[in-house]
Parts: structure tokens; sequence; C-alpha cells
């Protein structure tokens, strides 16, 4: 019954890392998939999780992680190399012989028209390992992770009191990432829940607008803090420079066009496709868990946003 947990030293969001600890208090065997064994990787393996170190940038190093096993969880960073990492697995699986039943943890932008390419490459990813025959349970965020309010408008916080970018008047669906890590733990341990079709959509349980977003904000951090709607073109240059700059952390400029795309799409309500976003109940529904919110994430995270001294 031993699953494979590939990203399981992943930084942003640490979903993997969440999936190792929770099928461990299951009593699950796990085998971790790393790149390098370091002290990240060191705390799957203090959970009692085997590690086996290997790239799904290359299938050569995936058949010893992937032989054996009985379900995957299977994520890659928001970053350039989806497609090849999706057909590398796929090909290591049918050279090992096994059938693993595969649980994706994919996006809500995975479409074939999507105005981002990291949701094209990732709809694309989908297909490979759908045409590569494999037990495949696909679960789409169709949600910005909390985890990406830091990410992307830290700096601006700290040092402005605003958050600036291109989604305009409309709501978007919030999720935390450890409760889409939760999400896929449940499939991981009841297919039964996730077996009448190939792909769910997940919506967090919150649908906000950036000015209800900096309200939350303004009662976290005592402080007001602005929202301005500005242009796809130019909250890209502004995250690019950002990219490159000191203040970076994990954003790099592969995720600044995606998530630039991201806004154009809200903006413009070219996001629904087959998403439900208004099942803000699903995530209490499937875990019987209540799920963070926005505010709770905040305050435990205000001093990120607070000026430095």
């Amino acid at each position: 019954m031993t699953v494979l947990v590939t990203g399981a030293t992943g930084r942003h969001g640490g979903t993997g890392a969440y999936v190792v600890r929770r099928l461990r208090e299951h009593g699950i065997p796990v085998r971790a998939l790393v790149r390098r064994l370091d002290e990240r990787s060191e705390r799957a393996a203090a959970l009692g999780a085997e590690l086996v170190v290997g790239d799904l940038a290359d299938h050569r190093s995936l058949a010893s992680a992937v032989d054996g096993v009985s379900s995957v969880y299977f994520t890659f960073p928001v970053d350039a190399g989806i497609v090849p990492a999706a057909a590398n697995y796929a090909q290591a699986v049918r050279e090992t012989g096994g059938s693993p039943r595969t649980v994706v943890m994919s996006m809500g932008p995975a479409t074939p028209t999507h105005p981002s390419h990291l949701g094209r490459h990732q709809w694309l990813s989908e297909q490979v390992l759908q045409w590569a025959g494999l037990d495949v349970t696909i679960l789409r965020m169709a949600a910005m992770f909390h985890e990406d309010i830091p990410l992307l408008w830290k700096h601006s916080v700290r040092t402005e009191s605003m958050i600036r970018n291109c989604f305009g008047e409309n709501p978007v669906s919030w999720l935390n990432a450890l409760d889409a890590a939760e999400f896929c733990v449940a499939a991981l341990l009841r297919p039964e829940l996730f077996a009448d079709k190939a792909a769910h959509y997940l919506p967090g349980p919150e649908v906000l607008d950036f000015h209800q977003i900096t309200k939350v904000f303004g009662e976290v951090l005592d402080r007001p803090v602005g929202f301005e709607p500005i242009s796809r073109e130019a909250w890209l240059a502004e995250l690019l420079d950002l990219a490159a700059s000191p203040h970076a952390g994990l954003l790099k400029p592969d995720m600044a066009r995606h998530i630039t795309a991201c806004g154009h799409a809200v903006a413009n309500s070219l996001e629904r496709g087959n998403a439900d976003y208004s099942d803000t109940g699903l995530f209490r529904r499937v875990t019987g868990r209540e799920p963070v919110l926005v505010q709770d994430f905040l305050t435990s995270n205000a001093d990120l946003f607070r000026p430095e001294r």
C-alpha cells in the first residue's frame, strides 16, 4: 500500500510535505521523491518516509521511485517543464509495468484555451497521463492559494500599504494550500469518493474581491491597505521586476506570466470553464474539516506584511 509523494520537499505551499505527514499519521507507508538529500528531505525521513532521489525532468531517475507503489501523489511547481514531467513519469510507470492510481494536484486554469501558458500546459500534461493509460484522478484547485498573497504582495504591502494587480473588480476564490493538500489526501485514502469522473474541481471556501482582501488586511495590520487595479502589462512588468530583485522569494518569471494571465481571465470573466466556483462547502463535505479562511491566514502571518525595522 506504499504511496509515492512527488514534490515532497516543495516550498511554495508545502503541499507535498503535508501529504507525507498526513499519510504517515494514517499509518500509510510513504516513499518521498526528492531531488536531493538535505534538511527538508530529512524532515520527511523523520516522519518515517522512504527517500528516493530523482527528478521529474529525467525519466531514468524515476524507475526506482514508481516501482511497486500502489498510489502516487503527483504535483509539480508552477513553472516550465510541466508536460515533459508528466511524460517522464508516465514512461517510468509503463517501463516498470505497474498500475498505480495517480492523484494529480492540478489547477483551475488547466484548460486548452486558457490565457495562461502554464494553464494550457497543465491541461496537456493531464492528457498525457490519460493517453498513457494511467489510472488518473485529477484534482483541479479552482482558487488562488492564500500563500500567493505574500508571494505576490508582501513587498508592496510592507513598503507602500498597497496591492496592485489586473484582477479588476471581479471576485476570486481563495483556498489554503494545506487544505488543497488535505483534499488530495482524501482522494488517496477514499478513492470511492472520486470514482465518478476523471477531473474534479475544488473551489475555495470564500469568494472575495481585492477590495475585501485589503479590508481584511486593514483589520489584521491595524492600518489601511489600498487596492489599485492596473493593466495586465503593467502588473507583469511589476512582477518581473520583483522576480529579479532581492525580494523575489519563490517568485519566478513563469509564475509572474501565469498569474497575470489568470488575473486577465478573471477580470474579463474568462475563468469559469467547467469549474463550479460557487460550491464553497465541498472541502467540508469531503474532509469533515473546517477550512482555513483568508483572515485566519493573514492573522497567522501578519508579521510578514509589517514594515521591516
